[in-house]
């Protein structure tokens, strides 16, 4: 997919009159790209429109509007966005109860590396985690991982032809996993490898 440019962004005074319009768009464009995976985990599927939407609201939040800082938040987030036969996510270990997360997390050492992708009965994909830096040390993994799954030519034929996808975690203190992907969620994301 193509690299955001501050060419396609709002200005901050366009983008106050545009927000509500996108974010509604942004709402429903997310709404299948995103997999709960047992009852803790996620993943959020990014691509060229969600980190479109994160950068404005970067440059909202933070009233960024000279082009060096608009470069820099292009720098950083255009890394998301897919690069044609590999799917990205942000990946969250969602606790409500902080004691419960604080004790998850120390469990969970690693359990960015476990994440899968298969198609069909193909060898599954594993995550490339955290590319950016390590986000887990040795009493615990971060509740927040950005993950890269590469697939082979094979495997983007397979799925355009059809073939079921699956997403799974096999991590001793977390296992779960969701196969087949439910029909509008594989078409979403099928367009981020399928051209």
């Amino acid at each position: 997919m193509d690299k955001l440019t501050r060419a396609d962004l709002y200005s901050l005074e366009d983008y106050a009159s545009a927000r509500r319009a996108f974010r509604e768009r942004i709402l429903a464009h997310k709404q299948h790209r995103q997999i709960a995976v047992g009852p803790h985990a996620t993943l959020y599927f990014e691509d060229r429109l969600t980190v479109q939407y994160q950068i404005q609201e970067m440059l909202r939040v933070e009233r960024i509007f000279e082009p060096s800082g608009i470069e820099e938040e292009l720098a950083a987030y255009n890394s998301l966005i897919p690069d044609g036969q590999n799917l990205k996510a942000t990946f969250m270990l969602e606790y409500i109860d902080a004691e419960e997360r604080r004790l998850a997390l120390s469990r969970m050492i690693g359990i960015e590396h476990k994440v899968w992708i298969a198609v069909d009965d193909l060898a599954p994909v594993w995550a490339i985690a955290d590319e950016d830096l390590d986000r887990s040390d040795a009493d615990k993994t971060s509740a927040v991982h950005f993950l890269r799954f590469e697939f082979t030519p094979q495997m983007v034929q397979a799925a355009a032809a059809g073939a079921r996808l699956g997403i799974g975690i096999d991590h001793d203190a977390y296992r779960h996993r969701v196969d087949p992907l439910p029909p509008e969620v594989r078409a979403s994301l099928l367009a981020d490898i399928v051209r």
